[in-house]
């Protein structure tokens, strides 16, 4: 039995902490939040989804695309935008947590192939709120893989991309005919009317978690302008 290795830790400004740990060549990140233990928050034998995100929200993307993506993780939502998008766009990353950079960086390296220096990724340790919030912000796509959907795992302060006052910041932030992806690791039907009643067209999407079809299922929505 390959033994399970901890290579790192850090700590979340809402009090909880994160794990990184090798198993052989797979990678997963563990949460620990006060008062739950440890749960696996991601691995890398699961990315589906989170390529879907990509793949599904930048179908039909212009070829000068602005791409803001929230949340870096694995890095296979970005892997996956950059092997859709052409040369002429742009994508910026905002991670929260300064450490899962590193790790992309460190011993995830080989998970991310190279897209950290790819020149057109932009890599900012920052809030994606903050972004964005910022004027002038024309994303034609924003992805969001932040807090596990919806339903806010890590952060209280998510329920502010997600509430109606932060749907309606995210639609001012979008340039013409743009969408916002979100993915989420449960369904939330009443979050699907919430973006609807925001001014979205949405569709949602089921996708499983393992690029090969099988495992958990995970919910995207789509949400155009």
């Amino acid at each position: 039995m390959l033994e399970r290795i901890i290579l790192d830790e850090a700590d979340l400004l809402s009090g909880g902490r994160l794990r990184l740990i090798r198993r052989g060549d797979e990678f997963s990140i563990m949460l620990n939040l006060p008062r739950e233990g440890w749960n696996e928050l991601m691995n890398s034998r699961r990315s589906g989804s989170e390529q879907a995100l990509a793949t599904l929200g930048l179908r039909g993307a212009p070829a000068r695309a602005r791409v803001l993506i929230g949340g870096l993780g694995m890095g296979f939502t970005l892997r996956a935008a950059l092997a859709v998008l052409g040369p002429r766009a742009s994508v910026t990353v905002s991670e929260l947590v300064p450490e899962v950079i590193a790790w992309g960086r460190g011993p995830m390296a080989d998970l991310h192939a190279g897209t950290l220096d790819d020149p057109r990724v932009t890599i900012i340790p920052a809030d994606v709120g903050e972004l964005i919030r910022e004027d002038g912000a024309a994303y034609d796509a924003i992805l969001l893989d932040v807090d596990n959907g919806p339903a806010g795992l890590t952060r209280v302060d998510n329920a502010g991309l997600y509430g109606a006052r932060g749907l309606a910041v995210t639609k001012r932030a979008l340039a013409p005919g743009g969408v916002v992806a979100i993915w989420s690791a449960e369904a939330d039907p009443a979050f699907g009317r919430r973006l609807e009643k925001a001014g979205f067209t949405v569709d949602t999407v089921t996708e499983h978690a393992h690029a090969s079809g099988k495992g958990a299922k995970h919910t995207i929505w789509l949400a155009r302008i």
